[in-house]
């Protein structure tokens, strides 16, 4: 499986960005995807993930509200829609994939390359 992630960018503080990680290959293998982010000196955190067949969803608590998950099983691509960004969800966003319905650094299988979101006070 190769997953291919989009969408990164500056935005000021308040603004909102859409990420997608489009999956190709050995899709059928796929048990969830998820987005996780890694900041500068902090270790990488799973921010959002959803299951690929259910379609339930994680959020960690500080997004809670304010980025949504979603996956179009058609493209085989998972969305992360973010709104009321502030900089301290700047970070390197990827997107991987678990064979099972878990996510954790443990259980990704499958990475995409990161995309960089800075948000700016």
């Amino acid at each position: 499986v190769q997953l291919q992630a989009s969408g990164g960018g500056l935005v000021q503080a308040g603004g909102s960005l859409r990420l997608s990680c489009t999956a190709s290959g050995r899709t059928f293998s796929i048990g969830a995807m998820g987005w996780f982010r890694q900041a500068p000196g902090k270790e990488r955190e799973l921010v959002a993930g959803i299951a690929w067949n259910t379609a339930s969803t994680y959020y960690l608590d500080s997004v809670k509200g304010r980025f949504t998950i979603s996956r179009d099983s058609a493209k085989n691509t998972v969305y992360l829609q973010t709104s009321s960004l502030k900089p301290e969800d700047t970070a390197v966003y990827y997107c991987g994939a678990s064979r099972t319905m878990i996510l954790n650094l443990n259980n990704i299988v499958y990475w995409g390359q990161g995309t960089q979101v800075t948000v700016s006070s």
